[in-house]
């Protein structure tokens, strides 16, 4: 199980050079093998969070821990040891690496094109197109997104954190980007996303509303919360 135990981040404020709390004393426990959704307005921490599971960042105060072992100690590469990958809002593009490259890293193994399909047909993309593609500046950014998703997909492990990851996917309709998280239910998956179709597919919805204002609950518990005139502000997720 992945748990939050009183963990606290805070910055120092450019503007005024106090320090302030993104995220303040949170209790949380990811319910496991289901897919949450963490939503919230403009800067209430939601990819602060998924930063903070993945090594990206770390907590100033409390611990993060993964089936009890405590994860605050431990690199990023330590982390995806322990089967916890990251699919970040902008891709990252590697000069010199092919498709083939990084799914046959994400899978231990080597990917024919049959096997390459697997992953990337469910992401909208033909292997015969992209297998022998550099991740470079030949690739828009909606494809790399898509490509992110089938290593994410490669992947064998039991944590998968996702910051929004319909961004830059223009073409593909959400109906396929919510097939790949019903493809991931055997997994704790954890998404980022404003999106309306995204947290209807989700088991669980996270809603931040504030440093230490958080609510965790089923679906049907937590969407209705967000049509309130006090969600408002939270824009797309009232008619996106």
């Amino acid at each position: 199980m992945l748990e939050f135990k009183n963990v606290s981040y805070k910055v120092v404020d450019e503007k005024t050079g106090k320090e302030r709390y993104i995220l303040k004393n949170l209790n949380i426990n990811f319910p496991e093998n289901k897919v949450t959704v963490i939503t919230g307005h403009n800067g209430s921490g939601k990819s602060t969070m998924i930063k903070l599971i993945m090594g990206i960042l770390l907590p100033t105060e409390g611990e993060i821990l993964l089936d009890g072992q405590a994860l605050n100690s431990l690199s990023i590469s330590e982390r995806a040891n322990l089967g916890i990958s990251i699919a970040l809002q902008q891709p990252v593009r590697f000069k010199g690496l092919t498709v083939r490259d990084l799914l046959n890293l994400a899978s231990k193994s080597h990917n024919k094109i049959p096997d390459a399909c697997e992953f990337l047909a469910k992401v909208g993309l033909c292997a015969k197109d992209y297998m022998d593609r550099e991740l470079d500046d030949s690739l828009s950014g909606g494809e790399l997104k898509r490509i992110e998703l089938a290593i994410s997909l490669a992947k064998s492990g039991k944590v998968m954190l996702f910051d929004e990851p319909e961004a830059g996917i223009d073409l593909w309709s959400f109906d396929s980007l919510v097939d790949v998280f019903d493809n991931l239910k055997n997994k704790t998956v954890v998404i980022v996303s404003h999106q309306r179709k995204v947290l209807e597919s989700a088991d669980f919805v996270l809603l931040l509303n504030g440093a230490n204002d958080v609510k965790l609950g089923k679906k049907k518990e937590i969407l209705p919360l967000l049509e309130k005139p006090s969600c408002r502000k939270l824009g797309g997720l009232v008619n996106g």
